[in-house]
Order: C-alpha cells, then structure tokens, then sequence
C-alpha cells in the first residue's frame, strides 16, 4: 500500500526555515539581545 506524501509541511518548513536565515543574516538576534539588556538595567535603575 502506497502512501501519499503530504506537501504543505515541508513547504512550510521551508518557508519558515528561510525566514529564520534572513532574520539572522539581518543582525535580529544581536538586536533583540541589545534591547533585552537595556531593558533590564532600566528595569534594576542602573540606565
């Protein structure tokens, strides 16, 4: 018995995957980080 594969989760999974690696090729993560630590030290009333 022969099973059809389905194919919208690996489109998906692609399409997020790529989205994943322009976000990182932009600098995001970096960004994200920078923001969080400011955050944090107005939080604690050091900035």
């Amino acid at each position: 018995m022969k099973r059809k594969l389905r194919k919208t989760p690996f489109i998906l999974l692609g399409f997020f995957l790529l989205l994943w690696l322009v976000g990182i090729s932009l600098g995001e993560p970096t960004r994200v980080l920078e923001q969080a630590k400011s955050i944090c030290l107005e939080c604690i009333g050091i900035g």
